[in-house]
């Protein structure tokens, strides 16, 4: 499996379109980070103790903040990597070739998967980094152990929302012959999840518990309550929790709860063993939505007859 691994990191590495799409997304990244440094400078007394935390979720300007540009186009990244992962190789004709070899049909797919997270996860940190070395030169100090063990975990959750979607891609890769069609299956399900959804759950809340200006508290909860259960079949809505908690220390997670008690609830930062109660539920969710998407394409694809062109 290693050389189907370091083969197909290559050919991610060495892809026009990835290169292209990573820079776009690095530089329209890059432009809201140093907006929302540009920001900090104009008004210091605006930041918290997590200046650094702050660089990923504040926006200044047109631009939107990093976190949210990443939950919105970081899908396409994975899409990219994994829509014609199998079934251009059919197109080409080099899946009979491949298996007549001495390699074995899972190590094949185990090993395109893992090339395909392996490369978001080297995109992922290249960001990160390259974010964190423009806040020293910006802010002129380092970020604390806490935020870096607080951007440690960030990257850990980004890469598998990020692998949920390669593994999307390679399931419609799996399942349509053609990549034209994997591409826009993929990309259907992304607006679904991205822009649909969220729509979807307004009008469910508002048909179930509908509100109005002159509602109670209890009313507009249940509101939000439905609302948030609707979402969490979303992915980005997981993957959007999840972030929230790790890099908005005084998150508590308690949606519209909090903002009709805000006086009420604390605002003092959690520790990084508090926020992570907060958001297990989410990344158990993002982790099992990823295996259970790539073991249906592990199924598919094992029980799929090949036969030699």
């Amino acid at each position: 499996m290693s050389a189907i691994f370091w083969k197909e990191l290559a050919d991610h590495f060495g892809s026009k379109r990835f290169i292209i799409f990573f820079a776009l997304i690095l530089i329209v990244a890059g432009g809201a980070v140093y907006l929302a440094g540009t920001g900090f400078a104009e008004r210091p007394d605006a930041t918290g103790p997590f200046v650094y935390l702050q660089l990923f979720t504040s926006s200044n300007g047109g631009l939107p903040s990093f976190l949210t540009f990443l939950s919105f186009f970081g899908p396409l990244i994975g899409v990219l990597l994994g829509f014609d992962a199998i079934n251009g190789e059919f197109a080409r004709g080099t899946v009979s070739r491949v298996l007549a070899q001495p390699i074995w049909r899972d190590s094949w797919i185990n090993g395109k998967f893992l090339a395909g997270l392996a490369a978001l996860g080297i995109v992922l940190s290249g960001i990160i980094l390259i974010v964190v070395g423009l806040g020293i030169f910006a802010l002129g100090f380092p970020p604390s152990g806490s935020e870096l063990l607080r951007l440690l975990i960030f990257f850990a959750v980004g890469t598998v929302y990020l692998g949920f979607w390669l593994s999307l891609g390679i399931l419609f890769s799996i399942v349509f012959r053609h990549a034209a069609s994997s591409a826009l299956a993929s990309i259907a399900f992304w607006l679904v999840f991205t822009l649909l959804l969220f729509m979807a759950a307004d009008l469910i809340a508002n048909q179930v518990a509908p509100v109005s200006a002159s509602s109670t508290a209890a009313a507009w909860a249940k509101n939000e309550q439905i609302r948030e259960t609707v979402l969490r079949f979303s992915p980005v809505a997981l993957f959007e929790e999840a972030t929230s908690a790790l890099l908005l220390p005084s998150y508590r997670g308690l949606g519209m709860v909090e903002i009709l008690t805000r006086h009420q609830v604390p605002t003092n930062p959690l520790s990084i063993g508090q926020s992570m109660l907060i958001v297990w539920p989410q990344l158990v969710g993002l982790i099992g939505l990823t295996a259970v998407c790539f073991a249906i394409s592990y199924v598919i694809f094992m029980r799929r007859e090949i036969r030699s062109t």
